[in-house]
């Protein structure tokens, strides 16, 4: 049975007040996010827009500040491509402009050594696999987290060279 959304009291603002630093004491989130979030609460729209327009005014509603954190955290702990990290940030409500100046001061160099990363972690449980198996399933993963076909390819290429230049020395 799905649970019932909460009433706003008499005092939609403290409320809708209340519902903001709630949901900004566990994280940083979007405008959009907090929005949708008092929308979820039944907090009339009018309120909802104010209290966030306060908020932001006060400097704790930042959307670049949010897409800036979120691109950092999101590429440094999934090894996520710019291009999936785009699409995430759209879905937080993020507007375009601000993802587009966020992720241009992403360095492709880094997003390249994520693709490595991710390779090489995978590549440690990999052993039993020959090489075509391994690179399929390699490729794989890589797309899923937005590289493009090219890169995958070339990153997983180098480390199955990498690995067999290893095994080759000892």
């Amino acid at each position: 049975m799905p649970r019932a959304e909460a009433v706003p009291p008499e005092d939609p603002e403290g409320y809708a007040r209340k519902v903001i630093y709630d949901r900004l004491a566990v994280r940083a989130q979007s405008r959009s996010d907090l929005a949708q979030a008092l929308a979820k609460k039944l907090v009339p729209e009018e309120v909802a827009s104010a209290m966030l327009d306060k908020f932001e005014a006060a400097g704790l509603i930042d959307d670049e500040e949010f897409a800036r954190a979120w691109v950092q955290s999101r590429q440094r702990s999934k090894g996520l491509s710019s291009r999936v990290l785009a699409m995430e940030l759209r879905q937080k409500g993020v507007d375009d402009e601000i993802s587009k100046e966020v992720l241009g001061e992403l360095d492709p160099a880094d997003e390249i050594q994520a693709a490595h990363r991710l390779v090489q972690g995978k590549l440690r449980s990999m052993a039993r696999f020959d090489n075509t198996t391994k690179t399929r399933r390699l490729t794989s993963m890589l797309a899923r987290k937005g590289y493009s076909p090219a890169i995958a390819f070339d990153v997983v290429r180098q480390e199955l060279g990498a690995e067999a230049a290893a095994l080759d020395s000892l």
